[in-house]
């Protein structure tokens, strides 16, 4: 049976209003965490992404905090400024207090108005290190009244190198405050952190949720030998069509060329990594959320912090170094009870990473091969399928009787609607397939040519292999197919 929020020590006040956030049972980490934070222990807790450690933390912050009392009395320390406004917003969402004042404090935004607010007064603060110690050097931020300071992602601090920062800033902090320290992975350095600055913290480790992966269908797909990971990409995504997803690559490079080649071929999709600036950061993430835009494209740093309710498949177009940021990228799919997927792209030589992986998850991924043209060709079919259906149950069509019942004097009605179904096939071609793109036929080594004007693509880096084999026949295409390479 499990435990509510109520028996866990939060007001009635804070626990009806989790209700109405539709919030009514807490985590395995809100579970063990909650009680120690709010009888004032030092606490550090491991657990994966996406386990519910934000709120473990803000909810005691929230019970404890003296609104009355204009001064910031509790300091969250995050690695990215994308999940310090991710932490600021479930904290105002979590707050019950009309006057209580939160401030996420980050650089690649004016500092001015950061400095007038706290003059002012708040009562949380929220933000990264190198935006912390600039405030505490200016005078801006006093901690002196401090009562809760929490690390966020403290093996990311560690990874990102903040953990001087890190050290500096629990220097400038009150000896009695409360302290908490969160991380997906205890590395040595931060065991040691939390020695020296925390007092007889209590640990508490949740085990890597065995209910993720099985909410989350992992699926591998093999390059075929000599094939790039750009060019296998396209048939994938052509057959899956993710409604929404986060696509990982390893470099701000790969994410910028990668994307447009996206683009170039037709897809909603953009690209997110640390050259944007803050102000481009924020409108993609809006965009994304509010479905704007179907696909993005990121890089492991910056997409920490960026997290989407609605996200249906995250892809590994690069695999991560670590199992460990494995188990962080595919946690960002299959959440609150929802189901997910999670694509990985792999060469013959990922195996033994591949082996690796599934160790760690417990899971065995299911590995495909890249989609055939035949396998496109039935998805998309079935697919005008539906939306022909939806289309005759909706009332837009009877605009276009007059001219069926025109054409209906020369021709079958049958007929008529073929050559409609064949113009709205041929209008959603996808561009790649149109272009000189090679189309896995099911064979290893041979391949399909789609002639056009155009040129190879760039990132097909493997394409020289195939220079003097000889080139294979052209594969008979049906009158339809003909027609529409005429076109």
């Amino acid at each position: 049976m499990s435990i509510s929020f109520t028996a866990l020590g939060l007001s009635e006040v804070t626990v009806h209003h989790l209700e109405k956030l539709g919030f009514t049972t807490p985590t395995a980490i809100q579970s063990e965490a909650l009680p120690h934070l709010l009888s004032g222990r030092d606490v550090v807790g491991q657990a994966q992404t996406g386990t519910g450690k934000t709120a473990a933390f803000s909810l005691p912050i929230l019970e404890r905090i003296d609104p009355h009392t204009p001064a910031v009395q509790a300091l969250i320390l995050t690695p990215t400024r994308e999940l310090a406004m991710q932490v600021y917003q479930a904290i105002v969402s979590f707050n019950v207090h009309e006057r209580l004042r939160v401030l996420p404090v980050y650089g690649g935004q004016a500092i001015e108005p950061q400095i007038q607010k706290l003059h002012r007064g708040v009562h949380i603060v929220v933000g990264t290190p190198g935006r912390v110690l600039d405030l505490l050097s200016r005078g801006s931020l006093k901690l002196n009244q401090l009562s809760c300071l929490v690390l966020d992602e403290a093996d990311e601090m560690l990874n990102m190198g903040f953990i001087e920062d890190v050290e500096t800033i629990l220097s400038h902090a009150p000896a009695e405050r409360q302290t908490a320290f969160f991380s997906a992975t205890m590395a040595p350095p931060i065991r040691e952190l939390a020695t020296k600055f925390l007092r007889s913290p209590i640990t508490v480790t949740i085990e890597q949720p065995k209910a993720t992966p099985t909410q989350i269908d992992q699926v591998a797909y093999m390059i075929p030998r000599g094939w790039s990971k750009s060019r296998a990409l396209q048939p994938i995504l052509e057959l899956i069509d993710p409604e929404s997803a986060l696509i990982f690559v390893r470099t701000r490079k790969s994410a910028a060329e990668l994307t447009s080649q996206l683009q170039a071929a037709g897809y909603s999709v953009d690209e997110y990594h640390g050259n944007l600036t803050q102000s481009q950061r924020e409108k993609l993430l809006l965009r994304f959320r509010q479905r704007q835009v179907r696909w993005v494209v990121a890089t492991d740093v910056a997409a920490r912090g960026l997290h989407v309710d609605h996200l249906t498949h995250v892809i590994n177009y690069d695999l991560p170094d670590s199992t460990e940021n494995f188990v962080h990228r595919t946690g960002r799919t299959g959440r609150a009870g929802k189901t997910g997927t999670a694509i990985s792209l792999i060469h013959p030589l990922d195996r033994r990473k591949l082996r690796d992986i599934e160790r760690h998850i417990r899971q065995s991924l299911e590995v495909r091969s890249v989609p055939t043209r035949a396998q496109i060709e039935v998805h998309r079919l079935e697919k005008l399928e539906n939306e022909l259906r939806n289309a005759l149950a909706g009332e837009r069509m009877a605009s276009f009787l007059p001219i069926v019942a025109k054409l209906a004097e020369e021709f079958e009605s049958n007929m008529l609607a073929a050559a409609a179904l064949q113009m709205a096939h041929d209008y959603s071609r996808p561009a790649w397939i149109q272009s000189n793109v090679e189309v896995f036929d099911g064979e290893e080594d041979h391949k399909v040519v789609i002639k056009s004007g155009r040129r190879h693509e760039r990132g097909d880096r493997h394409e020289g292999e195939d220079r003097g084999r000889p080139k294979p026949k052209p594969v008979k295409r049906s009158n339809l197919q003909a027609h529409a390479g005429r076109e």
